[in-house]
């Protein structure tokens, strides 16, 4: 099978630990994933969130794990590029879905997103990466911005909540060898950083990996409504690692009910292998 991306492509992601392909998706998969959002609104999961400070419009919306109930983001778990892109960038034999999000940004929200690492987010431990779709073209100062190289500091940090705020959970400790500290303050010390950001088309996206820093670098609030979808997947040998009282209970909960144990491999209903297909 043709390789999708170059090695100059995959060498700068191992690099920077973000970065922007240009034109992977067809824009019947935004189509598509825009009808999906649509529908999960108007029947949303148990996990579906508002990370506004109040019930106010206008919004910012998000929900999560709800491949398995809108037939459009199953199809685009499965069938679109996604899986490939990431077996090559991460030099993967496997890929395995570990968890789909979108989030609707409505126009004149004044809710951001606040700097965090994917990685303190789920009880799993192994090589990860992210998918970064929006599905409307979007400057680089309307999205969200990654800090270079911030994937090698060889840091864990603790989650951060998305609603207005942004407290941080939990508190410094070292589990199992892990160290797991407050996150640094990136908007008060720009200049100690390098920030990637981009404009994207329709079909560009962005991929990074799972221990990079990333959040909304500018304080402008949106002139239209944006909104993008998300897939965190993983290389084989990834494992369940229930550590830290930090994760969202709803989310280990279900793993736990579904039968995964600390230690197992990812596989099963819960985390499907997407490539080979």
């Amino acid at each position: 099978m043709k390789n999708i991306l170059s090695l100059e492509e995959i060498n700068q992601f191992k690099a920077d630990g973000a970065i922007v392909l240009r034109n992977k998706f067809d824009i019947h998969w935004i189509e598509k994933l825009k009808i999906g959002i649509a529908k999960d609104i108007k029947s949303p999961s148990p996990r579906f969130k508002s990370h506004t400070t109040k019930n106010d419009i206008p919004a910012y919306l998000e929900d999560y794990w709800t491949w398995d109930l809108v037939p459009e983001f199953k199809d685009f778990v499965f069938n679109s590029p996604t899986a490939k892109i990431a077996a090559e960038l991460l030099g993967a034999k496997k890929i395995h879905l570990i968890m789909d999000n979108w989030f609707l940004r409505e126009a004149g929200s004044k809710s951001s997103t606040p700097f965090h690492h994917d990685i303190s987010y789920f009880d799993v431990d192994g090589t990860m990466c992210v998918l970064w779709l929006p599905l409307e073209p979007t400057g680089q100062d309307e999205g969200v911005a990654w800090v270079k190289g911030s994937h090698l500091w060889n840091k864990i940090f603790l989650r951060v909540l998305f609603k207005d705020g942004h407290k941080v959970e939990g508190k410094e400790c070292i589990i199992n060898g892990k160290k797991y500290e407050n996150p640094p303050d990136i908007l008060s010390n720009k200049n100690k950083y390098e920030f990637l950001k981009w404009d994207c088309e329709l079909g560009d996206c962005v991929m990074f990996d799972m221990r990079t820093l990333h959040g909304t670098f500018s304080s402008s609030i949106p002139r239209k409504t944006l909104s993008r979808y998300t897939l965190r997947v993983a290389k084989e040998n990834t494992k369940i690692d229930y550590v830290g009282d930090w994760t969202s209970y709803s989310y280990r909960k279900a793993m736990q009910d579904a039968g995964y144990k600390n230690g197992d491999n990812l596989g099963g209903n819960m985390f499907p292998q997407l490539w080979p297909r």
